[in-house]
């Protein structure tokens, strides 16, 4: 059945969105969209999107882990960088720090029809990703392959098979939303 799904790229794009609509859908669900839940959680008052995500690292790390061990998904880690990761994540903070949304939030407050949302975060989405599709050239392989990580992940890390990871993992993941959610954040 998924041979059939991953030769057929049309289904895949609607399977893809309408995978979206669902995760947006979620994300208006658990307030999320909302910007002052976003800075919120960047003043550290309310951890509603930590906890949202830290929840869905852990099933979505679990599921996929299922499913590969099942042979119905293959696993194709992209190769990265210390370059990459620092570079993004930082372009990333400051994105979300400055207009209060993350792209997953960005798209359902648009979808919610917050203003905000639709003129300075799609503005900021659009230029953002033009500036550096002008410039990947330039930095491809100069800036952002520096620090190789290859297709580095936990499991290949520590030497260790998938599952010896992603089970130790989700319970230190369950246990932080536990504690988060036991001291009322």
């Amino acid at each position: 059945m998924l041979t059939n799904i991953h030769q057929k790229k049309g289904l895949q794009l609607v399977l893809g969105f309408a995978a979206g609509i669902l995760f947006g859908f979620f994300l208006q669900k658990g307030g999320v969209t909302r910007y002052d839940v976003i800075v919120g959680q960047l003043l550290l008052e309310d951890f509603t999107v930590l906890k949202i995500m830290l929840a869905a690292v852990a099933t979505g790390m679990l599921g996929i882990h299922a499913l590969q061990s099942l042979k119905l998904v293959q696993l194709h880690p992209k190769p990265g960088s210390w370059n990459m990761a620092i570079g993004g994540g930082l372009l990333f903070g400051v994105g979300f720090a400055v207009l209060g949304y993350c792209p997953g939030t960005l798209a359902g407050a648009i979808g919610n029809g917050y203003l905000d949302a639709a003129t300075g975060g799609l503005a900021g989405i659009l230029v953002g990703a033009g500036l550096f599709a002008a410039v990947y050239g330039r930095i491809e392989k100069t800036i952002l392959t520096r620090g190789d990580l290859k297709e580095l992940t936990l499991p290949r890390l520590l030497k260790v098979g998938a599952w010896a990871a992603v089970l130790p993992a989700a319970a230190l993941i369950v246990l932080a939303l536990w504690l988060i959610e036991k001291a009322g954040l």
